[in-house]
């Protein structure tokens, strides 16, 4: 007996060691992994209106209206600015500080001349990013930027963010999360009485209360466990990351309780074997020693109503177990269901284009049959298999949204990007009977780029070449693809031709009608072409018509073998 129960205690020392480590570095990745996840949308979100208050600052509309005092229309213009971007709220300052446009029309006439985005936009050139605790304690973020005119400020307009949504979306997890900027101090917090406090003294509002109880604590968790702090009295692993903006961190804690939880489900299997061992052991000795001794019988009875206890303890932990599992699973599952809600917006507005193309080629290929064609038929089909690769790809570029920029490019042969976006805007083009012409190298053609948004922006060319032949009797483009020193991608339309060649590429420069477009189109094109290395330009062609010529680097393997 004596045996049994030395291993047992070696078993379960053992067990305990390994499982503990083994499940808090699961633990650990999977905190990990959420952190990163966490960081990268709030960077995310930074960098996304980081942009608009510069773009904002050069609309005709608002500089017009600040010149006027007119200001009849700026606030509706604002809401639908904020509409498109996401934004929090928007407002337009004059230069004395005054709301004169806004988003909340309560705060329409007030006074903000002493606030910190005000007095940073004026003394700043450029978009100015501040923090700043409002009269009802509520924390605000924003961008902002000084509009000029004539080299004379005129007004500020500022952006806010809305961060206080990722709090919302952290409160459905276990873990604790605070945000700090570059001096500690608590920014975003799933603990309210934390946000203003530094990390330190958010943790010491629910430290233990004593040296004593801390020790008890610490005893009880089995020093195995490599506790980083306490929170709300609960042992914890702490995760930090470097947001990448204003030297702001993000710390996450995780409780202890899952691994704690499934050690000891194991251990407490692992004795009640071994109990049942030494159960079965006693009972047999007392079955010997009956025709001998009264007591060992009362014995025997003991040790049965042991091993009935142990029995009923043995169904009540994989009852236990059972409802655990349950609950990860459902816990897992509203995880996936939230994650596809946030996605969906995205995935669909991206997937519209090609299920329309596809619809096309579908009602194409059965007129096709109906008419006994069946070769041409295949073509359409084939069109349809390879707009379904493009939306794989598109849901594959959805997945490193999160990520860097950067990261989505690669080595791409741009014949390829070229007749994916011919064939996305055949339908279109063929609708209006415009004659396609196209020039491509019989050799490949390859760059470093992200290839889905050079393909966006080739198609926003074709619709621009699309929407200024309208009024021309035989409505012809030519995309061609040549390669010297770069690559050029010239796109080439016989319409009505670019009036100011100067404004082109500005942003809110369109010449369609109201509702058609805000004129952001060719920027973000440009922007795009920008990001890639690459220059996008334009001019006018004497005979009638524009040429759009995209000029990008060629990839370093593809370069080395034109120099040779």
């Amino acid at each position: 007996m004596i045996v049994v129960i030395s291993t047992a205690v070696a078993v379960v020392w053992i067990t305990n060691q390994l499982l503990t480590e083994r499940f808090t570095e699961s633990t650990r990745n999977r905190a990990e992994v959420r952190l990163t996840l966490y960081s990268g949308n709030i960077l995310s979100e930074l960098q996304r209106n980081q942009i608009v208050p510069q773009l904002l600052a050069r609309d005709p509309t608002l500089i017009g209206a600040l010149n006027s005092d007119e200001f009849s229309q700026s606030s509706q213009r604002l809401i639908s600015y904020r509409d498109e971007i996401d934004a929090a709220g928007l407002f337009l300052l004059d230069r004395s500080g005054r709301a004169v446009a806004v988003t909340d029309r309560q705060k329409l006439g007030s006074q903000h001349r002493s606030a910190p985005y005000f007095i940073d936009a004026l003394r700043s050139g450029e978009t100015v990013f501040t923090t700043n605790v409002t009269d009802n304690g509520t924390r605000l973020f924003s961008y902002s930027r000084k509009l000029e005119t004539g080299g004379e400020t005129i007004g500020v307009i500022v952006v806010e963010l809305n961060l206080q949504q990722f709090e919302t979306a952290w409160a459905g997890f276990t873990d604790a999360v605070i945000v700090t900027d570059s001096e500690g101090q608590i920014l975003l917090s799933t603990e309210g009485r934390w946000r203003g406090l530094s990390e330190a003294e958010a943790l010491e509002l629910r430290s233990a209360p004593s040296a004593i109880q801390r020790a008890i604590r610490a005893t009880a968790d089995w020093s195995v466990l490599p506790i980083d702090a306490y929170v709300e009295g609960q042992p914890v692993m702490r995760q930090e990351t470097r947001v990448g903006f204003q030297g702001w961190r993000m710390a996450t804690f995780t409780t202890y309780a899952g691994v704690r939880e499934r050690v000891n489900a194991f251990i407490a299997l692992e004795i009640m074997g071994f109990a049942i061992i030494l159960a079965v052991g006693f009972y047999s000795a007392s079955r010997k020693a009956t025709s001998r001794l009264v007591v060992f019988q009362r014995e025997s009875a003991e040790l049965r109503q042991l091993n009935a206890a142990l029995q009923r303890e043995i169904a009540e932990r994989e009852r236990a177990e059972r409802n655990l599992e349950v609950a990860e699973q459902t816990i897992q599952q509203s995880s996936k269901l939230a994650i596809l809600g946030e996605m969906s917006a995205a995935v669909s507005h991206e997937l519209n284009q090609p299920l329309a193309a596809m619809k096309t080629y579908l009602a194409g290929a059965k007129l096709l049959l109906q008419r006994r064609r069946p070769d041409e038929a295949l073509s359409s089909f084939q069109r349809i298999e390879d707009l379904i690769e493009r939306m794989g790809a598109i849901t594959k570029q959805l997945k490193s949204y999160a990520r860097k920029g950067g990261d989505a490019f690669e080595t791409i042969d741009v014949r390829e990007s070229v007749s994916t976006a011919l064939s996305m805007m055949e339908p279109q083009l063929r609708q209006r009977n415009m004659a396609i012409n196209s020039s491509l190298p019989r050799e490949p053609v390859y760059v470093e780029a992200d290839r889905i948004r050079l393909e966006q922006v080739l198609i926003n060319l074709l619709r621009n070449a699309l929407d200024a032949t309208k009024g021309v009797t035989n409505p012809e483009v030519t995309v061609i693809l040549s390669v010297a020193e770069d690559v050029l991608i010239t796109v080439r339309d016989n319409g009505v031709g670019i009036d100011d060649l100067e404004s082109l590429f500005e942003p809110f420069y369109t010449t369609k009608a109201p509702g058609d477009g805000v004129g952001l189109g060719l920027a973000i094109s440009s922007g795009i072409v920008n990001d890639l290395g690459g220059r996008l330009t334009a001019k006018n062609v004497s005979n009638g018509g524009a040429v759009f010529e995209i000029s990008l680097p060629l990839a370093d393997f593809a370069a080395g073998q034109a120099a040779e």
